[in-house]
């Protein structure tokens, strides 16, 4: 996947940049990353009904939103990890998907 062809904002691709290169496999929900140019939604491809829904919308200059989202959707965390930075949002991925 060539990140810096997706028609999104930059800190999106900054932080999928630093995705790749810290855990190097993950998709993207095409359906949902391509209706806004501020939000994507990053799963594993062995799990793809757990995932973080991370936008820029909304949020600080070069922060971050994330909605974590479960199999279960009542267990869905939305609007609770709002304003963060690149690092926060990167060990919250990271905690949620790859460990």
């Amino acid at each position: 996947m060539n990140i810096w062809a997706l028609k999104k904002d930059i800190p999106l691709k900054v932080l999928l940049l630093e995705l790749k290169q810290r855990h190097n496999i993950f998709n993207l929900n095409l359906n949902t990353a391509e209706k806004n140019f501020q939000a994507i939604e990053i799963f594993l491809p062995d799990n793809p009904s757990l995932s973080a829904y991370v936008y820029t919308f909304g949020q600080n200059p070069n922060s971050y939103g994330i909605d974590l989202r479960y199999p279960i959707t009542t267990h869905n965390i939305v609007g609770e990890n709002e304003n963060l930075s690149l690092d926060q949002a990167l060990d919250i991925i990271a905690i949620h998907l790859f460990y």
